[in-house]
């Protein structure tokens, strides 16, 4: 079958045998393009497994499901509690990180991995409930009220996801986005353009020490920042200032479960109730064979690129 993995630093859409082994066997309808996807790429990570951790599919017996991309161990402290983001395996559980992800035309995954899908949502867009996921899981986290203010900085796909979130809670969010599809998708999503005022909680989804600066200024003493996006250069902190404003951080990876609910659930529940979440944010579909393309789409966002998604 063909599946997508990296060579050196470029993107190949190679012939591998299907899986094979124990689990659910799904074939794969949509797989998006995420930025930790695009920044393993550019930086030469030494991925040796197929890629892809945004995934939906068809089960053998025709059922539509998304996947939640990872195999913890079950057994160690953080999986007994609900907390099997932090599985002591490490990388090596997720989905297109450390085996076989869903960037090909099949995969296997414990049924536990199952997301079933509610009415409405197609399962050409249920590759987003991952992204959304990790948006629902932190704002679990930060304690999102509905007479918060928030803001969010950082207009890509997993900024929108926030928006989108956020709005679910609270009437009263702003994002900050650097290009005009992402501002534009983001007011579609109900932000305000204009981030005017204090805020109750700032979110960071873009990443950097001057994100991270722009998010802290926002904020009113007393406030929250939620760091939902990943650092990959790092992170320089505007100290004085967190200091002085008495701003509490909160750090979120991706998602787990909550008493008996999955942020997974939670987020399907979520798309299937507000369609408009996957028409503004998946921006481009490319068959599975013309990955290298949707990459070099998804790096691009200034030609207006948010959500880039690949159909085998």
């Amino acid at each position: 079958m063909k599946a997508v993995r990296f060579n050196q630093g470029k993107v190949d859409v190679t012939e591998v045998d299907p899986p094979k082994g124990e689990g659910v066997r799904i074939r794969i309808a949509s797989s998006g393009i995420c930025g930790s996807d695009l920044h393993m790429l550019a930086g030469g990570y030494p991925v040796p497994v197929t890629v892809g951790h945004e995934m939906a599919g068809i089960t053998d017996d025709g059922t539509p499901v998304a996947i939640e991309p990872t195999a913890p161990c079950g057994h160690c402290t953080y999986c007994v509690s609900g907390q099997y983001n932090l599985c002591e395996a490490g990388p090596q559980v997720i989905y297109g990180v450390g085996r076989d992800g869903g960037m090909a035309e099949q995969v296997i995954v414990p049924e536990r991995c199952l997301v079933p899908l509610p009415a409405g949502l197609p399962v050409g867009n249920a590759c987003l409930i991952e992204p959304v996921a990790v948006a629902v899981h932190g704002l679990h986290l930060a304690q999102l009220a509905g007479a918060d203010r928030v803001a969010v900085v950082g207009g890509g796909s997993l900024g929108l996801c926030a928006v989108a979130v956020a709005k679910a809670v609270t009437d009263d969010v702003c994002l900050v986005a650097r290009h005009d599809a992402q501002k534009l998708a983001g007011e579609r999503l109900g932000a305000r353009p204009q981030c005017d005022g204090a805020f109750d909680l700032g979110i960071d989804c873009a990443g950097t020490s001057e994100s991270m600066a722009q998010t802290v200024q926002l904020c009113k003493p007393g406030a929250r920042i939620l760091m939902l996006a990943t650092y990959w250069q790092g992170l320089t902190l505007p100290a004085f200032e967190v200091s002085m404003k008495e701003l509490r951080l909160l750090n979120a990876t991706t998602y787990c479960r909550h008493g008996i609910a999955r942020d997974v659930d939670i987020a399907a529940a979520l798309m299937a109730r507000n369609p408009r979440i996957a028409d503004c944010i998946i921006t481009h579909r490319l068959p599975l064979e013309a990955a290298a393309e949707a990459f070099a789409i998804a790096g691009n966002r200034a030609q207006g690129a948010i959500k880039v998604v690949l159909t085998p």
